[in-house]
């Protein structure tokens, strides 16, 4: 790696921070849920501080830009819009279901993902990923939010052998399975880490895949959250209570 990033991630419970400086990569992460909002920016400056560099010295920022939990993405989002103002640089904007299966690839070296966050309401989101090396990413359909037993409809795509699971929607398996194909593994507990948003970050700043301060918006896929469809069982219990 060779851009200075500095790459935010509230997307789930944890939230982490990642910096690239001189090829070497820094990490910081904490598991505060609700805590996001107090935690990120004391982390920025400390892990700035660790590299000894400033915010103007840097390339861009990158930031976890959905689907996710609403707080979460909006606060990545309002923390790097406001640093990437302050010091005039770009942002890169990364998928957090991307990131997830990167990190089931760096952690586990599963080379396609079925990556799933638990959506509440009786829904998933989802995005399927082919990853061929580090921040080599390859989206495999869309990208949507759905009830379990419609995941591969709205997606588009069909089920297929050499697929690994990855992410809290896959609470939701005996659901899901039957319409990805059988798994050849699975972990439910693997969450976004901000050090996957910078390997991914690192490839789209190199591509010129950049937005301005602006720009930065998060992602949500969903549109209506007021309606609240009826959960989907898993052996008599809700995934999402």
């Amino acid at each position: 790696m060779s851009a200075r990033i500095l790459a935010i991630d509230t997307t789930a419970e944890a939230c982490s921070v990642a910096l690239c400086v001189d090829g070497e990569p820094l990490t910081e992460l904490t598991n505060e849920p609700r805590q996001h909002a107090e935690r990120i920016l004391p982390m920025v400056e400390r892990l700035l501080a660790t590299a000894g560099v400033s915010l103007s010295q840097l390339d861009a920022l990158a930031f976890g830009r959905g689907p996710g939990a609403f707080t979460g993405l909006r606060i990545a989002a309002g923390v790097v819009q406001g640093l990437a103002l302050g010091a005039d640089l770009p942002a890169i904007p990364v998928s957090s279901l991307a990131m997830l299966a990167h990190r089931g690839w760096r952690e586990q070296r599963w080379p396609q993902c079925h990556a799933a966050f638990d959506a509440r309401m009786g829904e998933v989101y989802w995005g399927s990923y082919v990853i061929s090396g580090q921040g080599q990413v390859q989206k495999w359909g869309r990208e949507c939010v759905a009830v379990p037993d419609q995941v591969t409809a709205q997606a588009g795509v069909s089920a297929g052998p050499g697929w690994w699971g990855v992410g809290s929607g896959w609470c939701y398996r005996d659901a899901l399975e039957p319409l990805t194909g059988p798994l050849r593994g699975c972990n439910p507990a693997l969450t976004t880490h901000a050090l996957d948003l910078l390997w991914l970050a690192q490839t789209a700043y190199a591509a010129g895949e950049t937005v301005t301060a602006e720009q930065v918006a998060p992602v949500y896929l969903r549109n209506e959250v007021a309606a609240k469809p009826k959960p989907v069982s898993r052996g008599g219990e809700e995934c999402n209570e």
